[in-house]
């Protein structure tokens, strides 16, 4: 007899398709267990999972961010620390996740959906049914090593953080904001003081407690086989029944069944010290209860008023306090959906002697603002403009509705019947429309002006690091005497053993179970191109988007590349050649750029304030900048963009064209953005990964290149040269303003882009008519600049320089290698190299196990820099940066040299991860577009390429993958071939030193301030008495500020 198919356990719940979006949410729910599915069907080639539990705690003993660790170090059926990453690797997936104070994801970010559905059963009992060991507890969460420290991965990452500026404000909030029986109060994360007396027993109950399938919501986005879904599902929760508590058993909802948080009964002021040798600038947050996350409409009227207030140079409090009072760099605000949404404020940059003065000025700048008559053209613009940018949103987001999802999932009905009806339609921002002036009055002053709230005054103290320093010095003396030699040793030993129980080999059988899925359930979105004027010269196309643009009947020679998508909105971009901007003026760039939109212009005889110039660009935009062109793979050029509804493509050209041409170097705008960026330079020097990339492009970029008139070294010189020529010839500043406007922006210096609906617009070549009416056609289209004209002697011949950069502002150190590579895509060990660095960065691959799995750093990474020529490698965050690149450079050395073999598996995964990286770049329409535009105008590759670099990735053999490690890799690890740049915690410098001189280098130790320069642009002595100790960065100890920014691969093609 035929078998008779199984029905699923799991029921519809929901199924709607909100009518801005092009998708399909559906929400099940099981009636066996009670887990919780949303899928959001949507094309293209990523399927994106957010594996969701809502999490509760009453204690800061990090428990829930244990378990984001812990759970990727076995399951129940495999039983192996790294089996899960190794398995993802090869299914074109990763893997990773996240602690939030009432959540905690775990994320599967893959290509197609037979990787997603192979990983989606295994990733699920690594989450539901993990080992949990004793062993692992030891290693991922605290211990103390043979050396009397303690460590950790949880251990170590927490106490990178837990006192710098925003931990200490933010956990003071928490703690006037809501009292002990509510888990808002605590620091999920884990503090320092309870992690080391966490206990695998604890860690095991709240697991228990928590991680079970009612409590669990798997958000899923991309094209999604239900049916596949469904069986995978069911099979999975018969794997996992014996093992929880039973479905039926009582269970209390996290946060929904908990004490809710009471009003705040008074207002309440606090200052909070922070570690910090500059004791110039601090910081203030003010931070309220909002309205209930439930409640649509008032949930949605709060984000329209914090943009009134907070969204632009136009709004109140940023006009205020940072435009023209100019007593803080910014004024941020922010929302954390709870219950109760939760509303802050920030105040950044604010004189420390001034906090007390300005938090009152924000206080009656509010009050002010309920009180007079408001705006209501620009807030109903706001409205406006909010509902175009959720439609965007949808477009371009990889993950469109993951983040509602997962707050309905935790604080909502879990029927989904408040989902459908918040992200069905955009119908309240119709309500909200017709909100009389008063309404909004009245909640400005019910939620922010006259509303109880805690505000937390942030004041640097010197005295504060010192002692923070001394007491954790003396806390480990103890420690080391409490355990003595015998002790330490015995603790050595028990690390060892712990380590080695952790890192035994997974069985080869176990991963060959698992074959590399088919590729063919990755779509890759499809774009068609067209092309008009000058960018004819590229090849004449025949395709239907091209008879569009040819119908426009134009002889425009203005190089215009057309993307077709379906999309509701046209994007421009115009590309602008940086080559005829005099050498000297380039660090100049910076005013230009920061004040293209937020400037006065000129129209029809009048003067329009810069104000209301927002104000009309905000009413008929969603999207709009300028900067270097790092997003398209040419950070030498600049790129401006403006996105609008595709029926507003002519209104975005005449933005265009008077933002350019008409704007007004107005003496006050510049001033206050220069005092404004003076004043963010001393938070952006005390990171030690940034500061890392910031010496290392004065090193390898020569003066020309933008990057590098434009780093953080040179603004600090010569902004002040800028400040000081306001007051005494500020003629100077505008003629040379005027001068770079005219370099710059010249028909021979254009490239346009336009993604759009093509078919939807009106004149798509013609409208470009009046741009280009009174630019100068005649001259031939400029070259676009290439990263190797841009990099210096040092950059070109590297292996002679070597520089540690003392910086008291952390308590780590990151180092950064550059040596020669490839510089062009078509070179024939591209292939070789590309499978090289994957196979080497992979999660649980060689670098992995090596570095970080002991404890050497946080994190390493190679880079590809094809446009310069040059590859990198970095560590991050290490306790002795020098270990971790030794250890690095063995482990190349192993594979280039044979002593290792390469694993056919982890080759396997490693052209995965490729395969991935590709995915990642298209994910979205407007991404395949732009990949579209990089390849064929920037890279001037066919538009082939990517397949045929993907049949060249598969086809590379193992001889060629050690070749590239030793001709490529190795080189970028050793002395001789290789510039190198390390930042540490001064205390580290020797130490640091002494290894690299090891190893052949010769490094010469340096300040931050040796590395500035002002391109010529000195202020005479005596003149300029602002800031006198800025530079005085390497004479004190300090501590590390906040987390740090990952270096990045900047050869996505």
């Amino acid at each position: 007899m035929p078998s008779v198919a199984r029905k699923s356990s799991f029921k519809i719940l929901q199924k709607f398709s909100p009518d801005y979006a092009p998708c399909t949410i559906t929400k099940y729910m099981s009636e066996r267990t009670g887990l919780n599915v949303v899928v959001v069907d949507r094309e293209g080639p990523k399927v994106n999972g957010f594996f969701t539990l809502a999490t509760e705690i009453h204690d800061d003993s990090g428990a829930p961010h244990t378990l984001e660790h812990l759970c990727f170090m076995g399951s129940k059926n495999y039983r192996y620390k790294g089996f899960l990453d190794k398995l993802a690797t090869r299914a074109y997936s990763n893997t990773n996740a996240w602690t939030a104070t009432d959540h905690t994801a775990y994320t599967l970010d893959t290509a197609g959906w037979e990787g997603f559905a192979q990983i989606l059963p295994i990733y699920l009992e690594h989450v539901i049914v993990p080992t949990l060991t004793d062993a692992g507890c030891y290693t991922e969460v605290h211990h103390i090593d043979g050396t009397g420290h303690d460590a950790g991965v949880v251990y170590s990452e927490m106490q990178g953080v837990q006192n710098t500026q925003g931990e200490l404000m933010d956990l003071r909030a928490k703690r006037l904001l809501y009292p002990k029986a509510v888990g808002f109060r605590y620091e999920t994360g884990g503090m320092m003081e309870q992690l080391r007396v966490l206990t695998p027993d604890r860690i095991r109950k709240f697991h228990r407690d928590m991680y079970q399938p009612k409590n669990l919501c798997l958000v899923i986005v991309g094209e999604v086989d239900h049916e596949d879904l469904l069986q995978i599902l069911d099979s999975f929760e018969d794997s996992v029944l014996d093992d929880i508590p039973p479905p039926e058993a009582p269970f209390r909802r996290p946060w929904v069944d908990s004490e809710p948080a009471p009003p705040l009964e008074k207002s309440v002021l606090e200052t909070v010290e922070f570690p910090e040798e500059d004791e110039s600038v601090g910081e203030i947050t003010v931070t309220y209860f909002g309205p209930s996350c439930n409640d649509l409409i008032h949930a949605s009227a709060l984000n329209i008023l914090l943009v009134y207030l907070a969204g632009s140079s136009a709004s109140v409090l940023e006009n205020t306090l940072v435009e023209r009072e100019q007593v803080a760099s910014a004024v941020y605000y922010s929302i954390e959906i709870r219950p109760k949404i939760l509303i802050q404020f920030v105040l950044s940059s604010v004189a420390t002697e001034r906090l007390e003065e300005v938090e009152k000025r924000f206080f009656e700048v509010l009050r002010e603002t309920a009180a007079k008559p408001l705006d209501m053209t620009y807030l109903k613009d706001c409205i406006a403009r909010e509902r175009r940018m959720v439609k965007n949103s949808v477009e371009t987001s990889t993950t469109p509705f993951s983040d509602p999802i997962i707050y309905d999932f935790l604080f909502a009905e879990r029927d989904g019947s408040i989902l459908k009806t918040d992200l069905s339609s955009l119908k309240e921002f119709d309500e909200l429309t017709a909100w009389p002036e008063e309404r909004w009055q009245y909640w400005i002053r019910s939620w922010m002006s006259d509303a109880h709230h805690v505000t937390i005054l942030g004041k640097p103290s010197m005295k504060l690091s010192k002692k923070l320093k001394s007491e954790e010095k003396s806390r480990i003396e103890a420690q080391k005497k409490r355990y003595g030699p015998e002790g330490l040793v015995e603790l050595e030993k028990k690390l060892a053993e712990a380590k080695a129980e952790n890192d035994r080999d997974i069985p080869r059988e176990l991963l060959e179970r698992f074959s590399v899925p088919s590729t063919k359930s990755i779509h890759f979105i499809e774009t068609i191109t067209a092309r008009s004027g000058a960018a004819k010269q590229l090849g004449l196309l025949d395709n239907e988007i091209q008879k569009v643009i040819d119908s426009d009947n134009t002889q425009l020679p203005l190089f215009i590349h057309f993307e077709h998508v379906q999309s509701n909105f046209a994007h421009l971009n115009l590309i602008i050649s940086t080559e005829s901007v005099p050498i000297p003026m380039r660090p100049l760039l910076t005013i230009y750029l920061e004040n293209m939109f937020t400037s006065p212009i000129a129209r029809n005889g009048q003067r329009i304030e810069f104000e209301q110039v927002i104000k009309e660009l905000e009413k008929d935009t969603v999207d709009y900048g300028i900067g270097i062109g790092t997003g398209i793979s040419n950070p030498e050029v600049l790129v401006m963009r403006i996105s609008v509804e595709v029926e507003k493509y002519a209104s975005a050209i005449r933005w265009l064209k008077e933002l350019i041409w008409n704007g007004i170097f107005d003496l006050e705008r510049i001033a206050s953005t220069t005092v404004r960026l003076l004043a963010d330079i001393p938070e952006a020097k005390r990171s030690g990964s940034n500061m890392l990339g910031a010496v290392e492009e004065m090193i390898h970029s020569a003066p020309a290149s933008i990057v590098r008139a434009r780093s953080t070294l040179v603004n600090a010189l010569y902004l002040k040269w800028i400040r000081h020529q306001l007051k005494s010839d500020p003629g100077v500043i505008v003629k040379q303003l005027e001068e770079i406007r005219n370099a710059l922006f010249q028909f021979s210096n254009f490239r346009v882009a336009v993604v759009a609906n093509v078919e939807r617009i009106r004149q798509p070549v013609s409208s470009w008519k009046d741009f280009a009416a009174d630019l100068d056609t005649r001259k031939p289209l400029n070259p676009l600049e290439k990263g190797m004209a841009r990099i210096s002697e040092a950059g070109r011949n590297p292996g002679k320089l070597s520089y540690i950069v003392p910086m008291p502002t952390i308590d780590s150190s990151f180092a950064l290698a550059v040596a020669k590579g490839p510089s062009s895509l078509e070179d024939p060990q591209v292939p070789a190299l590309m499978v090289a660095l994957s196979y080497l960065d992979a999660v649980e691959g060689p670098m992995w196990v090596a570095v970080r799995g002991t404890g050497l750093a946080y994190g390493t990474s190679f880079s590809r820099h094809t446009d310069s020529g040059q590859i990198s490698y970095s560590v991050y965050r290490s306790p002795n940066a020098f270990k971790a690149f030794q250890t690095g450079r063995s482990v190349v050395e192993g594979f280039a040299c044979g002593k290792t073999e390469f694993d056919p598996l982890a080759l396997e995964g490693a052209i995965s991860s490729i395969v991935l990286s590709f995915a990642n770049s298209q994910a979205t329409m407007a991404a395949a577009a732009q990949m579209s535009f990089v390849r064929q105008v920037i890279r001037e590759l066919p538009p082939d390429w990517n397949d045929r670099m993907l049949e060249k990735v598969r086809g590379v053999k193992v001889d060629e993958i050690r070749a590239a490690m030793k001709d490529i890799v190795l080189p970028v690890l050793t002395a001789t071939t290789a510039n190198l740049v390390v930042t540490c915690a001064p205390v580290m410098e020797e130490e640091v030193s002494k290894g690299f001189q090891e190893m052949g280098f010769t490094p010469e130790t340096r300040s931050l301030a040796s590395f500035q320069d002002d391109y010529g642009m000195k202020i005479p002595d005596g003149e300029d008495t602002e800031d006198e100790d800025d530079d005085d960065d390497n004479d004190m100890d300090g501590i590390k500020d906040s987390d740090e920014d990952d270096e990045t691969d900047d050869d996505a093609s």
